[in-house]
């Protein structure tokens, strides 16, 4: 099987993360509306999104092994199913129990989903050329995220505007656009992924499942020999609990300014479409940030920013005033995650690195599924306004764990993190080099380094 040029290779990850993410600007705005609709409140709403994050805690780490040691294409592809299974049932979903088996599925599926899309671009640039600088087509992705969500989210605003038709409510009508959707990408995903493996096979593939939990370990490790890197996962438990004020709290509190759910429902589908063009925006801008003030910096003070915008949301009056905050925390979103991705990828070598960003992923759900319930909580007794601030103060205090990366910037010891080796221990605070034929990061770069992640939900 021919090398994939490294302009193939970014065409297609461009497709297939568009793909994987227009499905998901259908869905944010309308999920908890439906939710509501349904009869949950929002306790219940928080309780049924946890199944989401204690599945992902369980599977991740396995998943991600299995993925760095099976391949990548195939976990990708029963991550589609799982999730195709997820959405066809929350069409019908109309219990606490049915929708708390529909996020547990979707827990199931972000496990499997987390990491393999990114990483595989990642190495199969890598692969065209040892010298290439993946950074570009990653910030590219994220801006493809950007435009894919910002379609989704029109699309779906429109579905919901258009009214019910047959036995599907106007907020349902979304869900079902996502399971054509979902097939659409399903189907790309076999067409335009291509995967070198060194061995196939029945055999080969038990001896892959065998290797996983080594390669888990492996990528544990990296955590003990590297402060830089366990501080940039430790940002992941601040920002998965604060970001439920902007996904899952927004929405409740536009339709209580509002006053009507449907309303709020339909507007929300254009609001969230200039959101993510906003948040596509931010994505672009992240290499002048670096250039201005250096990845770590810049992550650090965005972390604040954000926080600064959810107050907005949080306080100010009228439907305009909420939406223009909600618009500019989308901004400062998109610049946050090519940034701190770029930090994660730049402390980690090519064989465990869908571990790592799974490791990444892993902190970020649970501590997400502990802010929907005790957000959700708050929401319900003391009101959402107050719910959002409480994640806004959450969201600026992991501003300080970009430190260790800055300082290792300073220092000048930006090389990948690798598989242990009979060598001396290094320095916990320093990452030291990583397996034969990586290369690691490049001299002279100011920072760790900035590239875009997946948009992280």
């Amino acid at each position: 099987m021919a090398t994939l040029s490294i302009q193939q290779v970014r065409n297609r990850f461009l497709i297939l993360v568009s793909l994987r993410w227009l499905p998901v600007g259908l869905l944010v705005p309308v999920f908890v509306l439906l939710m509501q609709e349904r009869g949950l409140t929002l306790a219940e709403i928080g309780m049924a999104f946890a199944a989401q994050g204690v599945l992902v805690l369980a599977l991740e780490l396995p998943t991600a092994g299995l993925a760095d040691a099976v391949g990548r294409r195939p976990v990708l592809v029963l991550a589609a199913v799982v999730n195709l299974a997820s959405v066809a049932l929350f069409v019908v979903a109309d219990s606490f129990a049915l929708l708390v088996v529909v996020w547990a599925l979707q827990g199931v599926y972000r496990a499997l989903d987390s990491g393999p899309l990114e990483s595989w671009f990642v190495d199969s640039t890598l692969a065209a050329d040892p010298d290439a600088e993946y950074e570009r087509g990653l910030s590219q992705g994220g801006t493809a995220i950007g435009i894919a969500m910002a379609a989704g989210a029109l699309l779906s605003g429109g579905l919901v505007a258009f009214g019910p038709v047959g036995p599907f409510s106007a907020l349902t009508m979304p869900i079902v656009a996502i399971v054509v959707l979902q097939i659409v990408g399903l189907v790309a995903l076999l067409a335009l992924m291509r995967e070198r493996r060194t061995t196939s096979g029945s055999s080969a593939l038990r001896e892959s499942i065998a290797e996983a939990p080594r390669m888990i370990g492996q990528a544990m490790g990296l955590l003990r020999r590297s402060r830089v890197l366990l501080a940039l996962l430790s940002v992941e438990l601040f920002w998965g609990f604060g970001m439920v004020t902007f996904e899952a709290l927004l929405p409740v509190r536009l339709a209580e300014v509002l006053g009507d759910s449907e309303r709020a429902g339909a507007l929300l589908g254009p609001a969230t479409m200039v959101a993510w063009l906003a948040n596509a925006g931010g994505a672009a801008a992240t290499p002048l940030l670096t250039r201005r003030l250096g990845a770590a910096p810049a992550a650090a003070l965005l972390r604040i920013a954000q926080g600064i915008t959810v107050v907005g949301m949080a306080l100010l009056a009228g439907p305009v005033g909420v939406l223009v905050a909600f618009v500019v925390c989308y901004v400062v979103h998109g610049a946050s995650n090519p940034l701190h991705m770029g930090l994660v990828h730049r402390q980690v070598d090519g064989p465990y690195r869908t571990s790592v960003v799974s490791l990444n992923s892993m902190v970020a759900m649970p501590a997400g599924a502990a802010g929907g319930i005790l957000l959700g909580l708050v929401a319900d007794r003391a009101g959402v306004s107050v719910a959002m601030l409480i994640g806004a103060v959450v969201l600026a205090i992991a501003a300080p764990l970009y430190l260790p990366a800055w300082r290792a910037s300073r220092d000048g010891s930006p090389a990948p993190v690798g598989a242990p080796t009979a060598a001396a221990s290094p320095e916990p605070s320093a990452p030291v080099s990583g397996q034969p034929g990586v290369p690691p990061a490049r001299d002279g770069d100011p920072t760790t380094g900035a590239g875009a992640g997946a948009a992280r939900r």
